[in-house]
Protein backbone atom coordinates (compact mmCIF):
# COMPACT_ATOMS: atom_id res chain seq x y z
CA UNK A 1 0.00 0.00 0.00
CA UNK A 2 2.81 2.40 0.96
CA UNK A 3 4.67 1.51 -2.24
CA UNK A 4 1.57 2.31 -4.29
CA UNK A 5 1.15 5.62 -2.46
CA UNK A 6 4.68 6.77 -3.15
CA UNK A 7 4.36 5.68 -6.80
CA UNK A 8 1.14 7.68 -7.05
CA UNK A 9 2.84 10.77 -5.60
CA UNK A 10 5.69 10.40 -8.08
CA UNK A 11 3.29 10.09 -11.03
CA UNK A 12 1.18 13.03 -9.82
CA UNK A 13 4.23 15.28 -9.54
CA UNK A 14 5.35 14.48 -13.09
CA UNK A 15 2.00 14.68 -14.92
CA UNK A 16 -0.43 17.55 -15.06
CA UNK A 17 -3.52 15.40 -15.54
CA UNK A 18 -3.87 11.75 -14.55
CA UNK A 19 -6.44 9.26 -15.81
CA UNK A 20 -7.66 6.69 -13.30
CA UNK A 21 -7.30 4.06 -16.02
CA UNK A 22 -3.57 4.85 -16.36
CA UNK A 23 -3.10 4.77 -12.58
CA UNK A 24 -4.80 1.37 -12.37
CA UNK A 25 -2.55 0.11 -15.20
CA UNK A 26 0.43 1.29 -13.14
CA UNK A 27 -0.77 -1.00 -10.32
CA UNK A 28 -2.36 1.65 -8.10
CA UNK A 29 -5.63 0.55 -6.52
CA UNK A 30 -8.77 2.68 -6.32
CA UNK A 31 -8.44 2.53 -2.50
CA UNK A 32 -5.02 4.22 -2.64
CA UNK A 33 -6.39 6.83 -5.09
CA UNK A 34 -9.34 7.57 -2.75
CA UNK A 35 -7.01 7.87 0.25
CA UNK A 36 -4.78 10.30 -1.65
CA UNK A 37 -7.83 12.44 -2.54
CA UNK A 38 -9.00 12.44 1.12
CA UNK A 39 -5.50 13.42 2.28
CA UNK A 40 -5.40 16.31 -0.22
CA UNK A 41 -2.45 14.78 -2.09
CA UNK A 42 -4.56 14.47 -5.23
CA UNK A 43 -7.49 16.51 -6.54
CA UNK A 44 -10.37 14.80 -8.32
CA UNK A 45 -11.21 17.07 -11.24
CA UNK A 46 -14.04 14.93 -12.60
CA UNK A 47 -14.92 11.25 -12.76
CA UNK A 48 -11.68 9.35 -13.46
CA UNK A 49 -9.52 12.48 -13.85
CA UNK A 50 -7.10 13.75 -11.18
CA UNK A 51 -4.28 16.23 -10.75
CA UNK A 52 -1.64 17.16 -8.18
CA UNK A 53 -2.61 20.19 -6.01
CA UNK A 54 0.39 22.13 -7.35
CA UNK A 55 0.05 21.11 -11.00
CA UNK A 56 0.20 24.05 -13.41
CA UNK A 57 -2.76 23.50 -15.73
CA UNK A 58 -3.01 25.61 -18.88
CA UNK A 59 -5.96 27.33 -20.58
CA UNK A 60 -6.77 24.14 -22.52
CA UNK A 61 -7.93 22.32 -19.39
CA UNK A 62 -11.47 21.62 -20.64
CA UNK A 63 -10.16 20.22 -23.96
CA UNK A 64 -7.60 17.96 -22.26
CA UNK A 65 -10.18 16.85 -19.70
CA UNK A 66 -12.58 15.77 -22.48
CA UNK A 67 -9.72 14.08 -24.38
CA UNK A 68 -8.82 12.13 -21.24
CA UNK A 69 -12.42 10.97 -20.83
CA UNK A 70 -13.15 10.42 -24.56
CA UNK A 71 -9.83 9.38 -26.19
CA UNK A 72 -11.49 8.52 -29.53
CA UNK A 73 -13.28 11.86 -29.75
CA UNK A 74 -11.88 14.63 -31.94
CA UNK A 75 -12.01 18.26 -30.82
CA UNK A 76 -13.69 20.13 -33.66
CA UNK A 77 -15.82 23.09 -34.78
CA UNK A 78 -16.05 26.00 -32.29
CA UNK A 79 -13.63 24.39 -29.81
CA UNK A 80 -11.02 23.85 -32.54
CA UNK A 81 -11.54 27.44 -33.78
CA UNK A 82 -10.92 28.71 -30.25
CA UNK A 83 -7.84 26.49 -29.85
CA UNK A 84 -6.35 27.84 -33.11
CA UNK A 85 -7.44 31.40 -32.15
CA UNK A 86 -9.58 31.76 -35.26
CA UNK A 87 -12.57 34.10 -35.12
CA UNK A 88 -14.34 35.50 -32.09
CA UNK A 89 -16.27 32.47 -30.84
CA UNK A 90 -16.35 31.68 -27.11
CA UNK A 91 -17.95 28.21 -27.05
CA UNK A 92 -20.09 27.34 -24.02
CA UNK A 93 -19.26 23.63 -24.48
CA UNK A 94 -16.49 21.40 -25.85
CA UNK A 95 -17.37 20.31 -29.40
CA UNK A 96 -16.33 16.77 -30.30
CA UNK A 97 -16.71 14.54 -33.33
CA UNK A 98 -17.65 10.91 -32.72
CA UNK A 99 -18.36 7.95 -34.98
CA UNK A 100 -21.99 7.56 -36.02
CA UNK A 101 -22.66 4.60 -33.73
CA UNK A 102 -20.46 5.64 -30.77
CA UNK A 103 -22.12 5.90 -27.36
CA UNK A 104 -22.58 9.50 -26.20
CA UNK A 105 -20.20 10.07 -23.27
CA UNK A 106 -21.83 10.84 -19.93
CA UNK A 107 -19.90 13.85 -18.74
CA UNK A 108 -21.37 16.43 -16.36
CA UNK A 109 -18.59 18.94 -16.82
CA UNK A 110 -17.35 20.39 -19.10
CA UNK A 111 -20.56 20.36 -21.19
CA UNK A 112 -20.31 18.62 -24.56
CA UNK A 113 -21.69 19.34 -28.02
CA UNK A 114 -21.44 16.15 -30.07
CA UNK A 115 -21.46 15.89 -33.86
CA UNK A 116 -21.21 12.57 -35.66
CA UNK A 117 -19.83 11.26 -38.92
CA UNK A 118 -19.80 7.95 -40.74
CA UNK A 119 -17.03 9.12 -43.12
CA UNK A 120 -13.81 7.23 -42.11
CA UNK A 121 -11.62 10.07 -43.48
CA UNK A 122 -13.25 12.45 -40.96
CA UNK A 123 -11.27 10.74 -38.17
CA UNK A 124 -7.88 10.89 -39.91
CA UNK A 125 -7.53 13.69 -42.46
CA UNK A 126 -6.60 17.04 -40.98
CA UNK A 127 -6.55 15.63 -37.43
CA UNK A 128 -3.47 16.53 -35.38
CA UNK A 129 -2.56 15.21 -31.93
CA UNK A 130 -1.51 17.96 -29.50
CA UNK A 131 -0.33 17.16 -25.96
CA UNK A 132 -2.39 19.37 -23.62
CA UNK A 133 -1.77 19.06 -19.89
CA UNK A 134 0.10 15.80 -20.64
CA UNK A 135 -2.97 14.31 -22.38
CA UNK A 136 -2.80 13.44 -26.13
CA UNK A 137 -5.66 15.48 -27.62
CA UNK A 138 -6.87 15.09 -31.22
CA UNK A 139 -7.84 18.41 -32.80
CA UNK A 140 -8.75 19.29 -36.38
CA UNK A 141 -6.29 21.65 -38.10
CA UNK A 142 -7.45 25.16 -39.21
CA UNK A 143 -8.45 24.27 -42.81
CA UNK A 144 -10.24 21.08 -41.77
CA UNK A 145 -11.98 22.95 -38.91
CA UNK A 146 -13.42 25.51 -41.33
CA UNK A 147 -14.63 22.73 -43.65
CA UNK A 148 -16.34 21.08 -40.68
CA UNK A 149 -18.00 24.40 -39.81
CA UNK A 150 -19.51 24.51 -43.31
CA UNK A 151 -20.60 20.88 -43.02
CA UNK A 152 -22.37 21.61 -39.72
CA UNK A 153 -23.34 25.18 -40.64
CA UNK A 154 -26.88 24.62 -39.37
CA UNK A 155 -25.40 24.00 -35.91
CA UNK A 156 -22.74 26.73 -35.80
CA UNK A 157 -24.17 29.42 -38.11
CA UNK A 158 -23.04 30.57 -41.54
CA UNK A 159 -21.60 33.82 -40.13
CA UNK A 160 -19.14 31.75 -38.05
CA UNK A 161 -18.12 29.78 -41.17
CA UNK A 162 -17.50 32.92 -43.23
CA UNK A 163 -15.55 34.70 -40.48
CA UNK A 164 -13.32 31.63 -40.02
CA UNK A 165 -12.81 31.08 -43.78
CA UNK A 166 -11.81 34.71 -44.31
CA UNK A 167 -9.38 34.55 -41.39
CA UNK A 168 -7.58 31.35 -42.41
CA UNK A 169 -7.20 32.54 -46.02
CA UNK A 170 -5.72 35.77 -44.65
CA UNK A 171 -3.26 33.76 -42.54
CA UNK A 172 -1.89 31.86 -45.56
CA UNK A 173 -4.02 28.71 -45.84
CA UNK A 174 -4.42 27.94 -49.53
CA UNK A 175 -7.88 27.52 -51.11
CA UNK A 176 -6.72 24.19 -52.58
CA UNK A 177 -6.14 22.85 -49.05
CA UNK A 178 -9.67 23.83 -48.05
CA UNK A 179 -11.11 22.10 -51.14
CA UNK A 180 -9.08 18.92 -50.42
CA UNK A 181 -10.76 18.59 -47.01
CA UNK A 182 -14.14 19.60 -48.46
CA UNK A 183 -14.24 16.69 -50.96
CA UNK A 184 -14.61 13.74 -48.53
CA UNK A 185 -17.01 15.82 -46.40
CA UNK A 186 -19.11 16.54 -49.53
CA UNK A 187 -19.28 20.29 -49.00
CA UNK A 188 -17.19 21.42 -51.99
CA UNK A 189 -20.20 22.96 -53.77
CA UNK A 190 -21.17 24.80 -50.58
CA UNK A 191 -17.70 26.27 -49.93
CA UNK A 192 -16.54 27.04 -53.49
CA UNK A 193 -18.70 30.17 -54.11
CA UNK A 194 -17.44 31.71 -50.84
CA UNK A 195 -13.84 30.80 -51.69
CA UNK A 196 -14.19 32.35 -55.15
CA UNK A 197 -15.60 35.54 -53.63
CA UNK A 198 -12.78 35.83 -51.09
CA UNK A 199 -9.77 34.92 -53.24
Amino acid sequence: MEKQRSQLQRLAQHSRLLREESLREAGISSTVISQAVKAGELIRLSRGIYHHPEAELDENLSLSEVAARVPKGIITLLSALQFHQIGTQQPHAVWILLKQNAVTPRIDYPPLEVVRSKVPAAFKEGVVTHVLNDIPTQITNPARTVVDCFKYRNRVGLDVCLEALKEILGSGVKPTEVIEYAKPQRVTSVIRPYLDALV
